[in-house]
Protein backbone atom coordinates (compact mmCIF):
# COMPACT_ATOMS: atom_id res chain seq x y z
CA UNK A 1 0.00 0.00 0.00
CA UNK A 2 1.53 3.70 -1.13
CA UNK A 3 1.60 5.31 1.82
CA UNK A 4 4.70 7.49 1.93
CA UNK A 5 6.62 8.88 -1.12
CA UNK A 6 9.06 6.76 -3.04
CA UNK A 7 12.36 7.72 -4.48
CA UNK A 8 12.25 10.29 -7.29
CA UNK A 9 8.87 11.30 -6.67
CA UNK A 10 6.61 13.84 -4.50
CA UNK A 11 3.24 13.35 -3.45
CA UNK A 12 0.58 14.99 -2.04
CA UNK A 13 1.21 14.26 1.67
CA UNK A 14 -1.03 15.49 3.71
CA UNK A 15 -3.67 19.02 4.79
CA UNK A 16 -3.41 20.60 8.00
CA UNK A 17 -6.47 22.06 9.87
CA UNK A 18 -5.43 24.41 12.34
CA UNK A 19 -8.52 24.38 15.57
CA UNK A 20 -8.63 26.13 18.90
CA UNK A 21 -9.56 23.17 20.48
CA UNK A 22 -8.57 19.25 19.62
CA UNK A 23 -11.10 17.21 21.68
CA UNK A 24 -14.28 19.54 19.70
CA UNK A 25 -12.32 18.85 16.16
CA UNK A 26 -11.74 15.24 16.44
CA UNK A 27 -15.29 14.44 18.06
CA UNK A 28 -15.92 16.57 14.31
CA UNK A 29 -14.27 13.99 12.61
CA UNK A 30 -15.58 11.27 14.60
CA UNK A 31 -18.92 11.83 13.60
CA UNK A 32 -18.49 12.32 9.92
CA UNK A 33 -17.30 8.85 9.90
CA UNK A 34 -13.30 8.92 11.00
CA UNK A 35 -11.08 7.11 12.92
CA UNK A 36 -8.55 9.11 14.57
CA UNK A 37 -5.20 8.26 15.96
CA UNK A 38 -4.40 8.99 19.67
CA UNK A 39 -3.62 13.21 21.33
CA UNK A 40 -0.05 13.44 20.21
CA UNK A 41 2.47 16.56 21.75
CA UNK A 42 5.03 17.28 18.79
CA UNK A 43 8.60 18.35 19.54
CA UNK A 44 11.60 18.68 17.61
CA UNK A 45 15.14 17.29 19.50
CA UNK A 46 15.29 20.38 20.94
CA UNK A 47 12.39 20.36 22.93
CA UNK A 48 7.98 20.63 23.14
CA UNK A 49 6.60 22.85 20.20
CA UNK A 50 3.95 23.61 22.22
CA UNK A 51 1.53 22.17 19.41
CA UNK A 52 -0.14 18.74 19.85
CA UNK A 53 -2.13 17.12 16.93
CA UNK A 54 -4.58 13.84 15.73
CA UNK A 55 -4.62 13.33 12.16
CA UNK A 56 -7.10 10.68 10.18
CA UNK A 57 -4.65 8.48 8.40
CA UNK A 58 -6.11 7.51 4.85
CA UNK A 59 -4.52 4.31 2.61
CA UNK A 60 -3.41 7.89 0.52
CA UNK A 61 -2.37 10.56 2.18
CA UNK A 62 -3.68 12.22 5.58
CA UNK A 63 -5.59 15.08 7.38
CA UNK A 64 -4.00 16.57 10.34
CA UNK A 65 -5.50 18.56 13.16
CA UNK A 66 -2.97 21.17 14.60
CA UNK A 67 -3.82 22.95 18.18
CA UNK A 68 -1.88 25.33 19.80
CA UNK A 69 -1.64 23.93 23.73
CA UNK A 70 0.93 26.14 25.05
CA UNK A 71 3.08 29.81 24.77
CA UNK A 72 5.79 29.24 22.44
CA UNK A 73 7.58 30.76 19.03
CA UNK A 74 5.41 28.02 17.27
CA UNK A 75 1.81 28.14 19.11
CA UNK A 76 2.11 31.83 18.32
CA UNK A 77 2.41 31.39 14.51
CA UNK A 78 -0.32 29.19 14.78
CA UNK A 79 -3.06 31.19 16.45
CA UNK A 80 -2.15 34.17 14.36
CA UNK A 81 -3.08 32.19 11.20
CA UNK A 82 -6.15 30.93 12.57
CA UNK A 83 -6.87 34.34 13.69
CA UNK A 84 -7.05 35.24 9.64
CA UNK A 85 -8.96 32.26 8.67
CA UNK A 86 -11.12 28.86 10.44
CA UNK A 87 -9.62 26.10 8.29
CA UNK A 88 -6.68 24.13 6.05
CA UNK A 89 -3.40 25.71 6.66
CA UNK A 90 -0.94 23.55 5.94
CA UNK A 91 0.14 21.81 2.52
CA UNK A 92 2.79 19.02 2.78
CA UNK A 93 4.18 17.45 -0.18
CA UNK A 94 5.98 14.07 0.60
CA UNK A 95 9.42 13.86 -0.54
CA UNK A 96 11.88 10.89 0.39
CA UNK A 97 14.56 13.13 1.05
CA UNK A 98 14.12 16.26 2.57
CA UNK A 99 17.40 17.68 2.53
CA UNK A 100 17.94 17.05 -0.93
CA UNK A 101 14.30 19.32 -1.33
CA UNK A 102 15.97 21.88 0.86
CA UNK A 103 19.73 22.03 -1.35
CA UNK A 104 17.76 22.30 -4.40
CA UNK A 105 15.51 25.56 -3.56
CA UNK A 106 18.80 26.67 -2.19
CA UNK A 107 20.41 26.38 -5.68
CA UNK A 108 17.61 27.93 -7.02
CA UNK A 109 17.60 30.80 -5.36
CA UNK A 110 14.39 30.71 -3.20
CA UNK A 111 15.76 30.93 0.07
CA UNK A 112 14.53 27.73 2.22
CA UNK A 113 14.55 27.64 6.13
CA UNK A 114 16.60 25.08 7.58
CA UNK A 115 15.08 21.44 8.40
CA UNK A 116 13.44 21.02 11.20
CA UNK A 117 13.37 17.34 12.48
CA UNK A 118 10.23 16.21 13.96
CA UNK A 119 9.29 13.40 16.67
CA UNK A 120 6.16 12.30 18.32
CA UNK A 121 5.26 9.36 20.53
CA UNK A 122 2.69 7.12 19.15
CA UNK A 123 1.54 4.08 20.65
CA UNK A 124 1.67 0.49 18.76
CA UNK A 125 -1.07 -2.26 18.25
CA UNK A 126 1.26 -4.72 20.72
CA UNK A 127 1.37 -1.96 23.22
CA UNK A 128 5.21 -0.27 22.69
CA UNK A 129 5.52 2.96 21.98
CA UNK A 130 7.37 4.22 19.31
CA UNK A 131 8.28 7.82 18.22
CA UNK A 132 7.17 8.71 15.06
CA UNK A 133 10.22 10.95 12.95
CA UNK A 134 9.89 13.13 10.20
CA UNK A 135 11.99 16.05 8.16
CA UNK A 136 10.38 19.22 6.98
CA UNK A 137 12.02 21.75 4.84
CA UNK A 138 10.22 25.06 3.86
CA UNK A 139 11.14 28.26 2.49
CA UNK A 140 10.39 31.70 4.62
CA UNK A 141 6.21 32.49 5.06
CA UNK A 142 6.45 35.30 2.63
CA UNK A 143 7.90 33.27 -0.13
CA UNK A 144 4.64 30.75 -0.19
CA UNK A 145 1.82 32.74 1.19
CA UNK A 146 -0.84 30.92 1.17
CA UNK A 147 0.12 28.54 4.32
CA UNK A 148 2.63 26.43 5.60
CA UNK A 149 3.72 24.78 2.59
CA UNK A 150 6.34 21.92 3.08
CA UNK A 151 8.23 19.12 1.94
CA UNK A 152 7.92 16.21 4.52
CA UNK A 153 10.06 12.74 4.84
CA UNK A 154 8.20 10.19 6.53
CA UNK A 155 11.36 7.97 8.63
CA UNK A 156 8.71 5.81 10.10
CA UNK A 157 5.75 5.11 7.99
CA UNK A 158 5.02 2.24 9.81
CA UNK A 159 4.17 4.02 13.18
CA UNK A 160 1.76 6.63 11.29
CA UNK A 161 0.07 4.09 8.66
CA UNK A 162 -1.04 1.28 11.02
CA UNK A 163 -3.84 -0.51 10.26
CA UNK A 164 -6.50 0.30 13.10
CA UNK A 165 -6.02 3.68 11.89
CA UNK A 166 -7.27 3.29 7.90
CA UNK A 167 -10.51 1.35 8.39
CA UNK A 168 -12.90 4.69 7.94
CA UNK A 169 -16.84 3.87 8.44
CA UNK A 170 -17.62 6.78 6.09
CA UNK A 171 -15.34 4.40 3.14
CA UNK A 172 -12.76 7.67 2.36
CA UNK A 173 -9.85 6.48 1.10
CA UNK A 174 -7.37 8.80 -0.50
CA UNK A 175 -6.71 12.54 -0.30
CA UNK A 176 -6.95 13.47 -3.97
CA UNK A 177 -6.08 17.38 -4.27
CA UNK A 178 -6.00 20.40 -2.40
CA UNK A 179 -7.14 23.69 -3.51
CA UNK A 180 -5.17 26.92 -2.88
CA UNK A 181 -6.52 30.44 -3.39
CA UNK A 182 -5.00 33.05 -5.56
CA UNK A 183 -6.03 35.88 -6.74
CA UNK A 184 -3.51 35.17 -10.26
CA UNK A 185 -3.71 31.42 -10.37
CA UNK A 186 -1.79 31.33 -13.20
CA UNK A 187 1.11 33.00 -11.72
CA UNK A 188 0.43 31.14 -8.09
CA UNK A 189 1.01 28.18 -9.79
CA UNK A 190 3.72 28.91 -11.51
CA UNK A 191 5.85 30.09 -8.02
CA UNK A 192 4.89 26.70 -7.02
CA UNK A 193 5.42 24.86 -9.58
CA UNK A 194 9.23 26.64 -8.99
CA UNK A 195 8.91 25.13 -5.81
CA UNK A 196 8.60 21.85 -6.21
CA UNK A 197 9.41 21.45 -9.63
CA UNK A 198 6.35 20.39 -10.98
CA UNK A 199 4.70 21.45 -14.52
CA UNK A 200 1.49 23.21 -14.02
CA UNK A 201 -1.24 22.48 -16.75
CA UNK A 202 -4.48 24.68 -17.79
CA UNK A 203 -8.10 23.41 -16.41
CA UNK A 204 -10.42 26.24 -17.46
CA UNK A 205 -10.84 28.61 -15.04
CA UNK A 206 -8.50 26.41 -12.62
CA UNK A 207 -4.93 25.71 -13.02
CA UNK A 208 -3.58 22.09 -11.83
CA UNK A 209 -0.25 20.59 -10.37
CA UNK A 210 -0.21 17.05 -10.66
CA UNK A 211 2.00 15.14 -8.51
CA UNK A 212 2.63 11.53 -8.58
CA UNK A 213 -0.05 10.75 -6.14
CA UNK A 214 -2.73 13.67 -5.87
CA UNK A 215 -3.16 17.32 -7.64
CA UNK A 216 -2.52 20.75 -6.27
CA UNK A 217 -5.27 22.79 -8.17
CA UNK A 218 -5.22 27.11 -7.82
CA UNK A 219 -8.03 29.15 -8.68
CA UNK A 220 -9.63 32.89 -7.61
CA UNK A 221 -11.84 32.90 -4.53
CA UNK A 222 -14.96 33.14 -6.90
CA UNK A 223 -14.04 30.56 -8.53
CA UNK A 224 -13.26 28.23 -5.66
CA UNK A 225 -16.46 29.43 -3.72
CA UNK A 226 -18.74 28.35 -6.40
CA UNK A 227 -17.18 24.65 -6.65
CA UNK A 228 -16.73 24.11 -2.66
CA UNK A 229 -19.58 26.55 -1.57
CA UNK A 230 -17.31 28.71 0.57
CA UNK A 231 -13.51 30.01 0.71
CA UNK A 232 -10.95 32.54 2.20
CA UNK A 233 -9.49 35.29 0.60
CA UNK A 234 -6.42 34.85 -1.46
CA UNK A 235 -3.65 34.01 -0.61
CA UNK A 236 -5.08 30.66 1.39
CA UNK A 237 -5.78 27.21 1.28
CA UNK A 238 -9.59 26.65 0.58
CA UNK A 239 -9.77 22.67 1.32
CA UNK A 240 -9.39 19.71 -0.24
CA UNK A 241 -10.92 16.59 -2.12
CA UNK A 242 -11.49 13.28 -1.03
CA UNK A 243 -11.39 10.24 -2.49
CA UNK A 244 -14.24 7.72 -1.37
CA UNK A 245 -15.35 4.22 -2.24
CA UNK A 246 -18.58 4.79 -2.14
CA UNK A 247 -19.23 8.35 -1.65
CA UNK A 248 -23.12 7.52 -0.53
CA UNK A 249 -21.51 6.46 2.84
CA UNK A 250 -19.99 10.02 3.29
CA UNK A 251 -23.01 11.64 2.25
CA UNK A 252 -25.37 9.61 4.54
CA UNK A 253 -22.43 10.83 7.57
CA UNK A 254 -22.88 14.09 6.31
CA UNK A 255 -26.31 14.22 6.70
CA UNK A 256 -26.77 12.80 9.85
CA UNK A 257 -23.68 15.25 11.72
CA UNK A 258 -25.67 18.56 10.32
CA UNK A 259 -23.17 18.96 7.64
CA UNK A 260 -24.87 20.35 4.31
CA UNK A 261 -23.46 18.56 1.12
CA UNK A 262 -24.00 19.68 -2.16
CA UNK A 263 -24.16 17.95 -5.57
CA UNK A 264 -21.75 18.81 -8.12
CA UNK A 265 -22.57 16.27 -10.84
CA UNK A 266 -21.19 13.11 -9.88
CA UNK A 267 -19.26 14.59 -6.81
CA UNK A 268 -20.30 16.55 -3.57
CA UNK A 269 -18.85 19.64 -1.72
CA UNK A 270 -19.55 20.40 1.70
CA UNK A 271 -18.60 23.18 4.22
CA UNK A 272 -17.57 21.92 7.05
CA UNK A 273 -18.51 22.78 10.85
CA UNK A 274 -16.61 25.58 12.35
CA UNK A 275 -14.91 23.72 14.50
CA UNK A 276 -13.09 22.40 11.65
CA UNK A 277 -13.28 25.09 8.77
CA UNK A 278 -12.70 24.65 4.90
CA UNK A 279 -14.71 22.82 2.70
CA UNK A 280 -14.69 19.52 1.11
CA UNK A 281 -14.71 18.09 -2.35
CA UNK A 282 -15.50 14.54 -2.43
CA UNK A 283 -16.62 11.56 -4.87
CA UNK A 284 -15.44 8.37 -6.48
CA UNK A 285 -11.26 8.52 -7.55
CA UNK A 286 -13.10 8.07 -11.05
CA UNK A 287 -15.02 10.93 -10.57
CA UNK A 288 -12.65 13.51 -9.44
CA UNK A 289 -9.81 12.72 -11.55
CA UNK A 290 -12.50 13.38 -14.79
CA UNK A 291 -13.29 16.37 -13.05
CA UNK A 292 -9.74 17.78 -12.67
CA UNK A 293 -9.01 16.62 -15.91
CA UNK A 294 -12.07 18.30 -17.47
CA UNK A 295 -12.42 21.67 -15.23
Amino acid sequence: MPHAAIAGSLVLDHVGHFVPELGVAAAALEALGFVLTPYSAQATPEGPTGTANRCVMLEQGYIELLAPVADTPHARRTREAMARYAGVHILALGTPDAEAERARLERHGLAPLPRVDLERELGTPDGATGRARFAVVRTAPEAMPEGRVQFVEHRTPELLWQGRWLAHANGVAALAAAFVVAEDPPAAAARWARFAALAPRPAGALVRLPTARGELVFGRRKDLARLLGGAPAAPALAGYALACRDPRKLLARCRRAGVVARARGKLYSASLPPALGSAWLFGSRAAITRFLEGA
